[in-house]
């Protein structure tokens, strides 16, 4: 995988993780090459998704797209981008939460409008995408003309929400906008554009960042701090919560559709956002270091090195032996060329398992008792294949300290778990998960030490995934899910397995 090669939930092959949510990047600048911009801020945010990728540009009066499944860098040419000519350009960098892996639903999607082009890419999740289909089927039957052919079996809640936005022939864009956007549920930061104008909106909740960056002669709209660093442009302040932001020839305006109920997702610290990005005010990466010391003054161990899972693993390891005065050290090297690839490894190469990725330091390991930090345990797989590796290489002793509590619950707001079914810990106790592992001690940190290391109110978070309180409200299992709008015409069978498959609290 590319981006900050946080990625170690891709250690294993087959491994399922915790997968990034989507990024989003908007650029409006007269006189600057905006695919260029663009092309360098999705590959600042590479780490949250890497299925697909796309750019949309507009000269004002015409909007191209050019968007196809992989890595940013496998997408895009020298060729390609010199093709995208405009002043307006919007991007994003997919891993699907709603809707199959596709070119259908690769973004940014696309409509025609009444007046001219809208093009938008999505980060997030909507919770009420059943809802919003249903509304749409109703419009199509009376309206017909405003849903090309090519779009019929696009199937993710994003698109979704790109035709109801188009769907208004009597309203401005950003009219239309204001009237649909407090129709919508769930965790939405979106990056949108007519041929005229740049848009940036952002759920109520504020569940996914999204930032505002100055450019000397424009403006950017990002997922990340991490992405206006990358092309120059000054942080500006976050998109608010309920906020939408239009940015054309007049300069920047604002509109509230929806009062600021902030919930932020606690996640972003311990894993989704890259290490050099703010949110809220607080810098990711000393946020992780500070989980690191209070994991060692929660659960102390009498050990000779504190070695991190490289790379998410790195910052809270620091703070871990910062606060025990054990001594750090990099016991695991990780192979950087080797990441996300379309080549399924055979049988053979898969018994390598973790090798591929990690090899061990002998000479830093043997016979030494070791503490472990990692930032969180999904299905277990890969730190059980990483300890049996450190007492293969002479390690006495295993302890593993994670960075997050135990993830209990499914996330509906833009994070791919696997299913509460697969997740280890809602089924065994610390004891059972410890010894499925095969470490000497395990522990997790508390939410609220983690909630702690934030800095900001716990009832400002979200931290659904490990408590179960989710702060927008579900709807019945059958009209949730990845797949729900491809199960929109499915039997009621179909219907009941998906009830089973998504547990709520």
């Amino acid at each position: 995988m590319a981006g900050d090669g946080r990625l170690n939930h891709d250690l294993l092959p087959g491994e399922k993780g915790p997968q990034d949510a989507c990024g989003v990047f908007g650029v409006w600048a007269p006189g600057e090459e905006v695919a260029k911009l663009t092309f360098f801020g999705l590959y600042a945010l590479q780490h949250r998704g890497q299925e697909s990728a796309g750019i949309a540009v507009s000269d004002g009066s015409n909007t191209m797209v050019f968007k196809d499944m992989g890595l940013v860098s496998q997408v895009f040419t020298e060729s390609a981008l010199e093709s995208l000519q405009g002043h307006i350009a919007i991007g994003h960098t997919r891993y699907s939460t709603t809707g199959a892996s596709c070119w259908d639903n690769a973004q940014p999607t696309f409509r025609a409008t009444a007046t001219g082009h809208l093009a938008l890419s999505h980060n997030g999740n909507l919770t009420n995408t059943h809802e919003l289909a249903t509304r749409l089927a109703t419009i199509r039957e009376d309206s017909g003309e405003l849903f090309p052919d090519f779009a019929q079996n696009a199937s993710s809640d994003t698109d979704i929400l790109t035709a109801l936005l188009a769907a208004h022939p009597d309203l401005s864009m950003e009219a239309a906008a204001l009237d649909e956007l407090p129709k919508v549920r769930g965790a939405f930061s979106l990056v949108f554009m007519d041929d005229q104008t740049l848009y940036g909106a952002r759920d109520p909740q504020g569940i996914r960042p999204l930032v505002l960056g100055r450019l000397e002669r424009g403006w950017v709209i990002a997922s990340e701090t991490a992405a206006l660093d990358i092309v120059g442009a000054t942080f500006v302040r976050e998109v608010e919560p309920g906020e939408l932001v239009a940015i054309d020839e007049n300069g920047l305006r604002t509109s509230r559709f929806a009062p600021a109920d902030p919930k932020g997702c606690i996640f972003e610290y311990v894993y989704l956002a890259r290490p050099d990005t703010t949110i809220s005010g607080k810098a990711v990466h000393p946020v992780r270091v500070e989980v690191g010391r209070r994991l060692a003054k929660e659960f102390p161990v009498d050990a000779d090195l504190v070695i991190p899972v490289p790379e998410s693993g790195t910052p809270a390891a620091i703070g871990y032996a910062q606060a025990s005065g054990i001594p750090f050290a990099q016991g695991l090297v990780k192979n950087a060329y080797v990441g996300r690839t379309f080549i399924q490894p055979s049988q053979t190469i898969r018994q390598l398992g973790i090798r591929l990725k990690l090899n061990p330091l002998r000479e830093v390991i043997a016979g030494k008792r070791l503490v472990i930090v990692d930032d969180s345990i999904v299905r277990g797989n890969t730190q059980r294949a990483i300890i049996k590796m450190l007492r293969e290489a002479g390690a006495t002793e295993v302890h593993v300290r994670i960075s997050s509590p135990p993830v209990q619950w499914p996330c509906f707001y833009g994070i791919d778990f696997a299913t509460r079914a697969e997740l280890l810990a809602p089924g065994l106790t610390l004891d059972e998960i410890r010894r499925s592992i095969g470490a000497d001690t395990l522990e997790y940190i508390s939410l609220d030490q983690l909630v702690e290391s934030t800095g900001i109110a716990k009832d400002r978070l979200c931290r659904a995934c490990f408590d179960g309180v989710y702060p927008v409200d579900l709807p019945l299992e059958a009209q949730i899910g990845k797949h729900v709008l491809e199960m929109v015409e499915a039997d009621e069978p179909a219907l009941s397995a998906l009830d089973e498959a998504v547990r709520r609290p």
